[in-house]
């Protein structure tokens, strides 16, 4: 079984993700850069990591100590309230290209592991957050990556709680048990939806 490295552990999907991977037998450093965050990712059955993406040095030696065979980059960053999603492009921006610069170097300083990371399986409308997502997937599949385009997310935790979102979708569970199947796919997008 595989040491994966879980950046954004305390998300959304990581939160669903944490439980698959362990039940699979891997073993999983779960990131997430708030302490408070810390228990909840060891109750899942991951080796908690308090580190921001944002600083290079910290999550380079993060990753570098814990040796992992894969990096699952799950991170975004999204308000808790669907209708700011607006308000956040910038941010998300930011974690997708700065963010996900620092978890390939991270990566390259590791040996460089096998590195996913989490797309979306949609057009997104013209802006800084598109422009972001087509940065973050060329620089994953410029390591001979794997990205992982998601439908949008429904179930437990996310926006889409008691309701379908358009399509394309995944149940948030459904997302979480195809992540851990794919985790030895080879480099290349794959579609993860209904």
């Amino acid at each position: 079984m595989s040491r994966i490295f879980l950046a954004g552990a305390s998300g959304v999907i990581g939160r669903r993700l944490v439980p698959f991977l362990v039940e699979a037998g891997h073993t999983v450093a779960g990131m997430t850069r708030s302490a408070s965050k810390a228990d909840q990712i060891a109750d899942l059955g991951a080796e908690p990591a308090v580190v921001d993406v944002f600083d290079r040095e910290a999550l380079i030696a993060a990753v570098v100590d814990f040796r992992p065979d894969v990096i699952l980059n799950e991170l975004t960053d999204l308000p808790d309230d669907v209708n700011q999603i607006a308000a956040y492009g910038d941010l998300n921006a930011r974690i997708r290209t700065e963010g996900n610069q620092n978890v390939i170097e991270a990566a390259r300083a590791a040996g460089s592991p096998r590195i996913l990371v989490q797309s979306v399986a949609w057009e997104l409308p013209d802006g800084p957050d598109s422009v972001a997502v087509k940065q973050l997937e060329s620089s994953v599949l410029a390591e001979s990556g794997v990205v992982l385009s998601y439908g949008q997310f429904y179930g437990p935790g996310t926006y889409n709680e008691h309701g379908l979102p358009a399509e394309p979708r995944v149940h948030i569970d459904r997302a979480a048990a195809r992540t851990v199947e794919v985790l030895d796919a080879p480099s290349g997008v794959v579609t993860i939806v209904d």
